[in-house]
């Protein structure tokens, strides 16, 4: 890299987030995800139009894709999460929902299930649809000052809902080489750019503007959405990282691919997401002080809660729709 931006006095703990990053991408490969025994929320027949007259606010439907060949080198699948509440003619924007690491090794329909069923992203849809919100919504994630807030934000502005368009990745090394163009990026972004994208927009009520498309992920997912996202700013009106898998030797890097991203669309938004029990807190943070210190605007949450599935289905899901139902209208 050419230039040489801050990255903040955090340094003394980059080899404790890179340990961290090498236990998370070499975990436990017959980990499953473990029940989940609060309600998934009103999933109404996929082949059904879709009337604000018959279901539901808050009610989905839930589009299955399936993909032969991909440029990822092995087929793959996504299934989309699509609001069932809208009006004939009303479309939806667009997020791109990239799963974690335990999920990469499962089957591509089973992986792709990740967001909405193993992480509670259809539960999500429909008590945002029904505030307020409660901690039990949250998994019990979530500061009383948090779920104020957000309670009332959607007392005065309500969820309109998007289209969460939930692909599997497979499994690759997100840090084999620059943030922008290893292997596992360019692969995975000409999937989502080429093959994904096209198919949400003709087979669903999708916006097809790139402002409002976002991307988004959790741990694994995380990085690879800040990699892809800001790497195609042109595609992408909010881009955000719930947990991602970061080292905070990476942030040099990730501030001039922001700094670049900002250059050809000046008005991208950035997320990052971390929690008091995420593996890689001292990363993200270290990574949104050296956005900051830089001049990229980057909102940042910090959150309550573990680096699990508890966290996904509480904060995970609720957060990620918030942010792109505000940042991509």
């Amino acid at each position: 890299m050419s230039s040489n931006p801050k990255v903040g006095r955090r340094g003394a703990l980059s080899i404790a987030a890179s340990l961290a990053t090498s236990l998370v991408l070499g975990c436990n490969k017959k980990k499953e995800a473990p029940q989940i025994t609060a309600p998934l929320g009103t999933v109404v027949d996929s082949t059904q139009a879709g009337d604000a007259s018959v279901f539901a606010r808050g009610a989905v439907r839930l589009v299955t894709m399936k993909f032969d060949a991909t440029p990822m080198g092995q087929p793959s699948a996504a299934v989309v999460v699509v609001p069932a509440w809208g009006a004939p003619g009303e479309k939806f924007p667009v997020v791109i929902a990239l799963h974690g690491h335990g999920e990469s090794l499962k089957p591509p329909l089973e992986g792709a299930m990740g967001w909405p069923r193993d992480y509670a992203l259809t539960r999500a849809f429909g008590r945002l649809a029904s505030p307020p919100l409660t901690k039990d919504d949250y998994e019990s994630f979530v500061t009383d000052a948090r779920l104020r807030d957000v309670n009332a934000q959607l007392a005065t502005r309500p969820f309109r809902g998007v289209i969460v368009a939930c692909p599997f990745m497979p499994d690759g090394d997100v840090r084999s080489t620059s943030p922008q163009t290893g292997p596992t990026t360019v692969s995975r972004a000409e999937f989502i750019l080429k093959m994904l994208l096209p198919r949400v927009r003709a087979e669903t009520p999708a916006r097809a503007d790139a402002k409002s498309t976002g991307i988004d992920g959790v741990s694994f997912g995380g990085a690879l959405a800040l990699r892809i996202g800001l790497g195609n700013p042109e595609a992408f009106g909010a881009v955000g990282a719930f947990q991602p898998a970061l080292a905070q030797e990476e942030a040099p890097d990730y501030v001039q691919l922001a700094q670049s991203a900002r250059v050809k669309n000046k008005t991208i938004s950035l997320n990052l997401v971390t929690s008091d029990g995420d593996y890689f807190r001292p990363a993200v943070l270290a990574t949104h002080e050296a956005l900051r210190d830089n001049g990229v605007p980057c909102t940042l949450l910090e959150s309550e809660g573990p680096h699990d599935y508890a966290f996904n289905r509480g904060p995970g899901s609720l957060e990620l729709l918030l942010f792109h139902d505000r940042a991509l209208r």
